[in-house]
């Protein structure tokens, strides 16, 4: 693995083993399958949900520190698989979120230390992959937090969000194209953030965690000073790491399947020579290979393009942020914000947490 596909340094252990984790990264670029893995290996607290705290929950109903806002989101939000797949019970969790909420990070992590305390452990990590956007927030919030940014070849991860229908494409443009410009706006965006980081930020690339899972696992579990057993994990296959969680579930029924190089069968020549014109320089300077390179650097509307979406983006994260966004859910009435969320979430309300050994630090 190069420079530029790793960084990892290990600061001084202190509250390390403890320190809680958060899985970011572009949608559709392998977060849950990581994610996954984590909890596969013990100690972590098992919730099968991303906490949308930041992206979803905060946007909607405004900082939970505030009494009015948290009331208003809690008469939603208990009602949701988000709090359902945590399998605890809410009296406990209101009692200490009116003593103790005063922010966002309070109530992520009020919520996910009783997960633990039910589940005896005493660590946790967040997947969410769009918190990658709300990185300096989360970092002032949680001093000590480690963040995983998981990166994937923006060919693939775009079919996989093209599939899913996700992102909107500017006029004339295709589904495609904007979904690469997406994953490009995004990746920027966390790796900016992460240097700000510096030892608590480490970067994985998805192609080397299917190629070299025991390798890169042990990388990881220095990093987060937590015991990755590759075969525990293997053996304990929490989620996606038993059931993969792919966009292209027939394929996944095949034998030898594969979720690296998607993108050379679902890209017809036209939508590859498109895409690589306008994302295919990031790609390289990640250190992707492309496959019409003399497309990738010689366009002279691809750069125009770029800066097109990157206002465009910047603009829908604006909004969503907003008091605008916050006053139009605030007019939806309780049942049409819990069907919403349950709609848009990804979470198993149902299926209970597994039991398995703690376990808090990696073996020296």
């Amino acid at each position: 693995m190069s420079n530029d596909q790793s960084t990892m340094t290990n600061p001084p252990q202190s509250t390390r083993s403890t320190a809680p984790v958060f899985v970011v990264g572009c949608p559709r670029s392998g977060t849950t399958l990581l994610y996954d893995m984590l909890l596969s290996a013990g100690g972590f607290a098992v919730y099968l949900a991303e906490s949308n705290v930041f992206n979803l929950l905060v946007p909607r109903f405004g900082n939970p520190g505030v009494e009015n806002n948290r009331r208003r989101l809690l008469d939603v939000w208990l009602q949701t698989k988000l709090f359902r797949a945590g399998h605890i019970e809410p009296a406990p969790l209101q009692a200490r979120l009116d003593a103790e909420c005063h922010h966002a990070g309070d109530f992520l992590r009020i919520f996910m230390e009783e997960i633990c305390r039910t589940q005896q452990v005493n660590r946790w990590a967040d997947n969410s992959p769009e918190e990658i956007l709300y990185l300096p927030l989360i970092k002032r919030l949680f001093p000590n937090a480690l963040v995983v940014h998981i990166i994937r070849d923006g060919r693939d991860a775009a079919a996989s969000l093209n599939k899913q229908g996700w992102i909107r494409p500017l006029p004339g443009d295709r589904r495609l194209l904007a979904s690469g410009m997406y994953w490009e706006w995004i990746v920027r965006k966390g790796r900016s953030y992460g240097k700000a980081l510096g030892a608590n930020y480490m970067e994985i690339r998805f192609e080397d965690l299917i190629a070299r899972r025991k390798q890169i696992l042990a990388e990881l579990g220095q990093f987060l000073d937590h015991d990755l057993d590759y075969e525990r994990i293997q053996q304990v296959g929490i989620g996606s790491v038993g059931q993969p969680n792919t966009s292209f579930p027939q394929e996944s029924k095949n034998a030898g399947f594969n979720p690296i190089g998607r993108w050379k069968t679902s890209f017809s020549p036209s939508e590859l020579a498109e895409f690589e014109d306008a994302v295919g320089p990031y790609l390289q300077e990640l250190g992707y290979t492309v496959a019409n390179s003399a497309a990738s650097n010689h366009s002279s509307t691809a750069p125009r393009k770029r800066a097109l979406y990157r206002r465009y983006f910047d603009l829908k994260i604006w909004l969503k942020n907003s008091w605008l966004y916050r006053a139009y859910y605030g007019l939806l009435d309780r049942s049409v914000n819990i069907s919403r969320i349950n709609y848009i979430v990804m979470a198993d309300d149902v299926t209970p947490p597994p039991i398995h050994l703690p376990v808090t630090s990696r073996r020296v």
